[in-house]
């Protein structure tokens, strides 16, 4: 991970000062504990806009309550002095310092009395407090950051969860491809009768669980996955799910990891038109007999940070803007069949049932979700915390599913290194129980892929 702020010293040696905007902490109410023995400030313009976020039930609520109970903790009994509240042992200092006027030659430039320029405006002054030291603030508001640049304030953006361009890079091609095997001994002992392969056929060393393979002859594709449980690489073969068929060979792997039981959490990420989410569902009802309920949900993002709350009517009539795409996947799967039949009858009733349901994320914090399929759709618009808040939920017997596509991020401070779901495929990488899958090619129509590619 980036920690480019975190362990160099200052000037002199001495530790650096972090001026924190509101923005991390709603981000990531532990990232008082990120900054090594570097010292922290918080403007009191932060805690007056985290209190505005102390009630609700959405992360940036939780994020809020749980920075000011870990500040309460510290400063129990203590006094914020000249040097701060120590954080613990190989960490720095945190302060609150009062609001503070910008320095006269900056006064009339940002004249608007907004809590960016207040935070603004205070780390300023802790800057000209210690000339001394490195000062900087660091913010994931890319606004602010300009702003602070603009005055000669050194700014940063909060890089500790961010994933690495590399890692980014190499989650872009987890695929092997494989050109100078042998065809005749590697395709007798695919399609013989183990369907696998000794990895040391195409490798030296042992590859990551899960690692995919194409194998490439003269007009000809194979793909398998690496077994970490047997110790080879195995066929993976075109699978049919609810009516569902894959169109592509990444639409096979993704298909293929749905299906597996052993592999109890999926990555699916790629742009508009893949097939991420109707590849999740139809796996999900092909295999409904062995769950309790199969959970569909995705983030409410909505304009000005407000709650679903202050929509009208009830939880179904507040989240069906927001389901209409799960939806709409649904109607496909069920196009595959005649009106009527067995299969869209199944479908009708589970709905009715609620074994197939559709659920805010606000209402997942707290449950234990036993032998439930859960498919979290739109996951990068979800933070790292979130997406761990939401896999911690999971009990014996469940799978769980996130698909998005991390150049197509609604949040605000998230980009395609912070976001979760990059954060889930850094952190997962090669756990036996996770599988990655980029999908490249779109299959919505050729209007829409020619459409992903040049627009």
């Amino acid at each position: 991970m980036k920690q480019n702020y975190t362990y160099k010293k200052g000037k002199g040696g001495k530790p650096k000062i972090f001026v924190l905007d509101t923005n991390i902490i709603l981000h990531d109410h532990k990232a008082i504990w990120h900054f090594a023995d570097n010292d922290l400030v918080i403007p009191l313009a932060v805690i007056e806009e985290l209190d505005k976020f102390k009630k609700g039930n959405d992360s940036l609520s939780y994020n809020a309550r749980g920075f000011m109970r870990d500040i309460n903790k510290l400063t129990d009994r203590r006094e914020f002095g000249p040097e701060g509240i120590p954080l613990g042992n190989g960490l720095g200092s945190i302060s609150i310092v009062p609001n503070h006027q910008f320095p006269e030659e900056f006064k009339d430039l940002f004249v608007d009395d907004i809590p960016d320029h207040r935070i603004l405006a205070t780390a300023m002054w802790v800057r000209d407090q210690h000339p001394d030291r490195f000062t900087a603030i660091v913010s994931m508001d890319i606004n602010l950051r300009l702003k602070a640049k603009s005055a000669g304030m050194p700014a940063q953006d909060y890089l500790s969860d961010k994933v690495e361009d590399d890692t980014l890079e190499n989650s872009l091609k987890e695929v092997v491809t494989i050109d100078n095997a042998d065809p005749e001994r590697v395709q007798a002992l695919l399609y013989g009768q183990d369907n696998c392969i000794d990895y040391h056929e195409v490798s030296e060393k042992e590859p990551w669980a899960n690692q995919l393979y194409k194998f490439n002859w003269e007009g000809e594709t194979v793909c398998a996955r690496y077994d970490t449980d047997r110790n080879v690489i195995a066929l993976v073969r075109s699978r049919e799910a609810y009516g569902i068929r894959p169109r592509n060979d990444e639409q096979k792997f993704a298909l293929d990891a749905c299906l597996n039981r052993k592999i109890q959490l999926v990555s699916l990420t790629g742009g508009a038109g893949t097939g991420k989410t109707l590849i999740a569902l139809a796996a999900a009802l092909e295999q409904e007999k062995d769950f309790d309920q199969i959970i569909l949900t995705r983030p409410t993002v909505v304009l000005g940070g407000q709650d679903i709350g202050f929509l009208p009517g009830d939880q179904k009539s507040k989240m069906s803007p927001y389901i209409q795409p799960l939806m709409d996947n649904l109607d496909v799967i069920r196009r595959c069949f005649k009106p009527g039949s067995k299969q869209a009858l199944k479908i009708d009733s589970m709905i009715k049932e609620e074994k197939l349901l559709v659920s805010p994320l606000a209402y997942i914090r707290g449950r234990s979700l036993g032998k439930v399929y859960m498919i979290v759709d739109e996951a990068q618009n979800l933070t790292p915390h979130e997406v761990k808040t939401i896999i911690t939920r999971a009990g014996e017997g469940t799978k769980m599913v996130f698909t998005g596509d991390i150049f197509q991020i609604d949040q605000p401070y998230l980009d395609q290194w912070s976001n979760g779901l990059s954060h889930l495929g850094e952190k997962m990488l090669g756990q036996r129980l996770f599988q990655h899958v980029f999908l490249r090619k779109g299959e919505r129509s050729e209007l829409s892929d020619i459409a992903a590619k040049l627009l």
